[in-house]
């Protein structure tokens, strides 16, 4: 499936908004809602949209410790990096991990209920012997922006094509 503009604004739209009604949807985009609801369905069919969340205020229920992890492994053989992802995916706590280019070889965004939680976990995963040759700890103190969304219209122009 080719995308055109509007499914990249739906697309932009359902990410910010996925509990938008389907006329409201419509609007934002030009759309009839019938016509507007074929293509989210088709965009849902293609694996464009994967399902949709609620975004939890984290803070309402306690507090919580977000730390980025540099690590860095001994080894860099293909079976060294699946070991360690293995280990990695395990935990509920990991809430991201990258493989980067550069000093280290992934970033790892944990979310703990505090910093000791946050040191056993790390004890436990150099002990569990996967890999690792060094971490760096990053500590967030505040996170003044986080957009839950991507700048799909952006990322992903797509200029008009004139019909003939």
């Amino acid at each position: 499936m080719k995308l055109d503009q509007i499914d990249i604004k739906i697309l932009y739209e359902l990410q910010k908004n996925g509990r938008i009604t389907n006329v409201e949807l419509a609007e934002l985009v030009n759309l009839s809602p019938s016509p507007c609801l074929m293509r989210v369905k088709k965009l849902q069919q293609d694996g464009y949209i994967t399902g949709y969340s609620a975004r939890i205020n984290v803070g309402k229920l306690g507090q919580t410790l977000t730390v980025f992890t540099e690590v860095t492994l001994k080894n860099h053989r293909q079976i060294d990096f699946a070991r360690f992802l293995a280990a990695i995916e395990k935990l509920d706590q990991v809430i991201e991990c990258h493989l980067v280019s550069g000093g280290y070889d992934y970033l790892v965004k944990f979310v703990t209920s505090g910093i000791i939680e946050y040191q056993t976990l790390m004890e436990r995963l150099i002990d569990l012997d996967i890999g690792i040759d060094k971490y760096f700890s990053f500590v967030v103190l505040k996170s003044p922006i986080v957009k839950p969304h991507m700048p799909l219209t952006s990322l992903f122009p797509v200029t008009a094509t004139v019909a003939t």
